[in-house]
């Protein structure tokens, strides 16, 4: 087994037999993302013949009905297929459902009961990886129930028993660090893997790649050479069925807090010592920890956020927020956020740092774009360089997958002049392998036991301390609420935050 979180999948990276315990079997995210890629993975042979799930969940439901309403979920999402057919088949004997509450004591029992059986079937040596497909507020409930009836410990050395927690982790550094203490009495930090999807994404982790194994980009990754940076988290769609999550959670709890931050973090780290899940880790806290904390004068001076009204997305008229199923018609929650954080470090002291997310944008995105210094002398006029703007390297973590870098040439004529055009290099073109599914990545990482592409406990109490102020300020209604046309990169508010430094917004 490697700790590197850019090894491929060769045979050492075979998962080892064990049990996928999924609590919130019956929900969207077991049929959407978990399932499909259990599937990918048995079929990529990363799977042992062994190899089973159980699915946990309130929804009344037997061992077969699960089993085929997983095998339809999977075909929905386009899977499925003759190669397929065996996979399932393989795992059709270790496919178990236990019904029950979670906070009913006889529902772990009876778990307990069904994980023996299949370690005397099928041999997975009473090893566990237990997934929390749930609601935030269920997770303390699972994990004190799993502790009360000893399935949080492994039954001998070499056993292994881990759990997995979905975002969102907390809903402010105190729930967070509650949620922490919670899970930390039932289970060791070296137990517990916080996810977030963003990470299994190859362009996520293709910044690593790009900084620390090119001479050439090390050197200027610096406040000397880059004048700001951009992240941008753009959804091209509204909040749908969701309304009634959304007004709860809000674009910096959903989007900022997690993805955000942790994108910033890759980007902004310093090269770990040791390319393992310690020095990666160690070094995306200390980056974050160098982000400078807002007072509620300063979030009002720095912070925007917004709500989508009616207008256009990609010829459709669409309603506003408000409008949504499940939203209070006066709600207050935000759909849009904008920041501009200031970092306090040797490395990016004075370059501003602008990050924004939000929905019903006019396209589907996600990038860092560096942007930098302009050279401190043209040698030739002005009018021959109209079209030339600050060279810049974009990192695009979706859809597009890929990279661009802009700089300066001679536009071809008889006239000298120069302007801005740009190098791109594209995965799906680059590479024939395909390329796996986030969760695929995870799910087999967490089976391994390396954490690197998980979220330390430290890591998610800073990321809650950076947002915790803005967060103040909207509860408090210190910042007030701007409102931008669904179908527009966001209000003007958001195009004032960088005019006041004589910069502006991507459009990408």
């Amino acid at each position: 087994m490697t700790d590197n979180p850019l090894a491929e999948a060769t045979v050492d990276r075979v998962a080892p037999p064990a049990v996928l315990v999924v609590f919130g079997a019956s929900g969207d995210l077991t049929s959407r993302k978990l399932m499909p890629a259990v599937e990918n993975l048995a079929l990529r042979r990363l799977l042992p013949p062994g190899f089973s799930v159980v699915g946990v969940a309130r929804t009344p439901m037997g061992d077969d009905e699960f089993r085929e309403r997983m095998r339809a979920t999977v075909e929905e999402m386009g899977g499925g297929g003759e190669e397929a057919k065996h996979v399932w088949q393989a795992f059709s004997g270790g496919f178990r459902y236990v019904a029950g509450d979670y906070s009913d004591p006889s529902t772990f029992t009876k778990l307990r009961d069904v994980l023996d059986e299949i370690d005397a079937q099928r041999g997975t040596a009473q090893n566990r990886l237990i997934y929390l497909a749930t609601p935030p507020d269920t997770f303390p409930v699972v994990v004190r129930g799993l502790a009360a009836c000893g399935l949080n410990r492994p039954a001998h050395d070499n056993a292994f028993v881990r759990i997995v927690i979905e975002k969102p982790y907390g809903r402010d550094a105190r729930s967070a660090e509650k949620l922490d203490a919670t899970v930390h009495e039932a289970f060791d930090e070296h137990q517990v893997y916080r996810i977030d999807h963003y990470l299994g994404k190859e362009t996520v982790q293709n910044v690593l790649a790009l900084r620390f194994a090119n001479a050439i980009f090390e050197p200027i990754w610096n406040r000397r050479y880059v004048n700001h940076v951009q992240i941008t988290v753009a959804e091209s769609l509204g909040v749908g069925h969701r309304g009634g999550f959304y007004e709860k959670a809000g674009a910096l709890r959903d989007i900022v807090q997690n993805h955000v931050m942790q994108v910033l973090a890759l980007t902004l780290m310093e090269p770990p010592a040791t390319f393992d899940a310690g020095g990666i880790r160690d070094e995306k806290v200390k980056a974050l920890r160098a982000v400078d904390l807002m007072n509620a004068e300063e979030v009002t001076q720095n912070v925007v956020r917004a709500q989508y009204r009616s207008g256009w997305v990609q010829g459709s008229e669409v309603g506003g927020y408000r409008d949504e199923e499940g939203v209070d018609p006066h709600s207050q929650t935000e759909t849009y956020v904008a920041m501009r954080l200031k970092v306090d470090n040797w490395r990016w002291a004075g370059v501003p740092i602008y990050i924004r997310t939000g929905k019903y944008l006019p396209k589907r995105v996600t990038e860092v774009a560096m942007e930098f210094n302009k050279v401190p002398h043209l040698p030739f006029a002005m009018s021959q360089a109209e079209g030339l703007e600050p060279d810049a390297l974009v990192l695009r973590i979706q859809p597009d997958e890929g990279i661009t870098l802009r700089f300066g040439a001679k536009v071809p004529g008889q006239a000298f002049r120069v302007r801005s055009v740009s190098m791109d290099f594209f995965y799906g073109a680059a590479f024939l392998e395909e390329t796996p599914e986030a969760y695929e990545r995870l799910l087999l990482d967490a089976l391994l036991g390396d954490p690197t592409l998980f979220i330390r406990s430290d890591e998610v109490a800073q990321a809650w301390r950076i947002c915790d102020p803005v967060l103040a300020a909207f509860e408090d209604g210190d910042l007030p609420l701007a409102r931008y046309e669904a179908g527009t990169w966001g209000p003007p508010e958001a195009d004032a935050l960088l005019d006041r430094d004589g910069r502006r917004w991507r459009k990408p």
